[in-house]
This record gives C-alpha cells, structure tokens and sequence, in this order.
C-alpha cells in the first residue's frame, strides 16, 4: 500500500509564495484575483480559475495542482530486489528511511533513520544482511532521530555531507563515491532545503536509486529553508537529468521516479 502523498496543492502554493517571499496582496493583485479568493483557495477550497491564474505567478504548473487537488496524483507503486521503505511516525508526521543492499554479497547500507530503526534492525537479520554503511541525507532531527541506536546496534560507519557536520559521524564532499558489493553509490549535493543536502545515486539493482532525502517529493519539494532558488535549481541539475526510470526515495511520502516527476511535479513539469 502507497505511503500517502506528503503535500497537496495547497502545500505547494504556500511552499511557492514563501520562497518567492510574495504575500497574499501581491499574488492576488499580479493574478488578477480577490484577495478573499486567493485566501479560500489557500485554504483548500480549489478553483480552477483561480488556479490557472496564480500558478504562472508561482512559476508552478496548473495542470500539475489540479491533478493534486482532484487526486489525480497517484506515483506507480515500485518494488525493487534490494530496496526496502521504512516509514515511522515523527511527531506530527511520518518520516522515510531505506535499507539498500547487494543481492549477491549481502553488503547493504542504510540511508537515514527515521524515528524508529526496529524494523530495519528486523530486516538485516532476517535476510541475513551486514549493514555496512550508515548515510545522512540531511541532518533535520527527523532523519537523524535514532542514528547512536542504529550505529550501536550495526558497529557501520556513519557518513554526511560536510557542509552539515555531526559529532562522531565522518564527513565527505560532494562527489564520493562507495563500492557495496557489486553497487556503485555516488553522491550529489542537493542543498537548498538544507544547507548542505545529499543525494546519493545508487546503480547495479534493476534501476538506478536516488535517495534524496527532502529535495523532492512525489508531487511536490522540500521547502527551501536555506536558499528557494537553489533548491529548485539543484533539483532540476541534480535529479531531474537522471535516467526516467531512475527510482526516487523521498524524505517523505510514496516512492516515485524521475520521468513520473519530470511531467507531473508542480514545481518542474
């Protein structure tokens, strides 16, 4: 069963207006609406007028918002021989982290926290897997929560960018790369979200990985905490250039793929 979709159009017209820094009198008067309607249409009440009027305001895509906001929006449901979810409850949301190994050696590496690394610990042992390596996508408390639980219980080497340092946890510069097993894991600097966000890029399983902590969502982004521009540029460089059939791992919500994101994200279709 599909995780839910983290954002809906609303999330993404709030997300839009706060990394242009625009307010609600500016957007309603450079989309020609009432300053009352664009407030109901933040607040989820959709309009398709409305819609088409202030998504070129955004630099968001209309058809893209209306496909959220009429569910349209539904990522093709992925399974994949060495790739496995793992999505826990965080305060008031649920947060994503994965376990990836080599079929054939069984080397495997895990790729955030999230709140609770039980099942994770579960996996390992039932599929008789060694976690070598321990990677951070961001440092956000969510992603990191149970990483001393995780490190004591696997002895992996922990390993984050080094633009967002942790104590104990080795630091790397965008561009290295690992061997796991037969994979090839390189790296990508996706900042803007945070200031110094990974992707990492996963090759030798059926289909390429990105695991990409919160840079992009199935429909929608990370908001750009640090820099609105920079995560929108690093997305479209970083991500969006991969192969179509490259498998997304978000921070938060369903799998997806760069070409389903390529046509139906709001923010770069």
């Amino acid at each position: 069963m599909l995780i839910p979709l983290e954002d809906n159009f609303t999330d993404i017209v709030g997300k839009a207006m706060r990394g242009l820094k625009l307010d609600d009198e500016t957007v309603a008067s450079r989309a020609n609406v009432s300053v009352s309607n664009l407030l109901a249409f933040k607040g989820g009440n959709f309009n398709q007028t409305i819609c088409d009027n202030v998504a070129p305001v955004l630099g968001v895509n209309a058809a893209a918002l209306t496909a959220l906001a009429e569910g349209r929006h539904t990522p093709t449901e992925l399974q994949i021989e060495g790739l496995a979810q793992f999505n826990t409850p965080f305060e008031d949301m649920t947060v994503n982290a994965y376990l990836l190994w080599d079929p054939a050696s069984k080397e495997a590496a895990v790729f955030d926290t999230g709140a609770d690394v039980t099942e994770i610990l579960e996996v390992e042992k039932a599929k008789s897997l060694t976690i070598k390596h321990i990677f951070i996508t961001h440092t956000h408390g969510d992603h990191i929560f149970d990483l001393d639980r995780l490190r004591e219980k696997t002895g992996a080497g922990a390993w984050v960018g080094d633009r967002e340092p942790l104590d104990g946890v080795e630091t790397f510069s965008a561009g290295k790369s690992w061997a796991l097993g037969a994979l090839k894991i390189d790296t990508r600097l996706t900042w803007g979200h945070s200031k110094g966000g990974i992707t990492y890029v996963i090759t030798g399983l059926a289909r390429p990985v990105a695991i990409v902590g919160d840079s992009i969502f199935a429909g929608s982004m990370g908001g750009g905490g640090v820099s609105y521009a920079d995560a929108l540029q690093c997305n479209r460089e970083q991500i969006l250039t991969l192969p179509p059939e490259t498998v997304i791992c978000p921070g938060h919500g369903p799998l997806t793929s760069v070409g389903e994101e390529q046509k139906g994200n709001a923010f770069f279709a």
